[in-house]
């Protein structure tokens, strides 16, 4: 797992499992300590996830919205989406909404 930090957003690339939730955590928490405003999870590269992970972006969306802010995921992909829903985590995590196009 890589993360790359830009701005108030973190990119994350590779496999998001439980070998790497502390990484992810450690990042999403000092994020969310370290700035006054939002943080966004892009997830566009994240080619697997697992429960696990899925339960951190949960709780840290909930620590995030106790505090205030926001935490939202950008672009995940549909076995991101999938192992949401299979874990009935769906509604826990909020999704950026994309752009309508005309």
């Amino acid at each position: 797992m890589d993360i790359v930090s830009e701005g108030h957003t973190l990119v994350l690339h590779g496999s998001f499992d439980v070998r790497s939730t502390w990484e992810v955590r450690q990042a999403i928490y000092a994020r969310l300590e370290g700035l006054d405003e939002d943080v966004v999870i892009d997830m566009t590269d994240v080619t697997t996830i697992d429960a696990t992970a899925l339960r951190l972006l949960a709780v840290a969306t909930r620590a995030a919205w106790l505090s205030g802010h926001h935490l939202t995921v950008r672009n995940p992909g549909p076995a991101v989406r999938r192992m949401a829903h299979l874990t009935r985590l769906a509604h826990a995590i909020e999704v950026e909404r994309a752009a309508a196009t005309a």
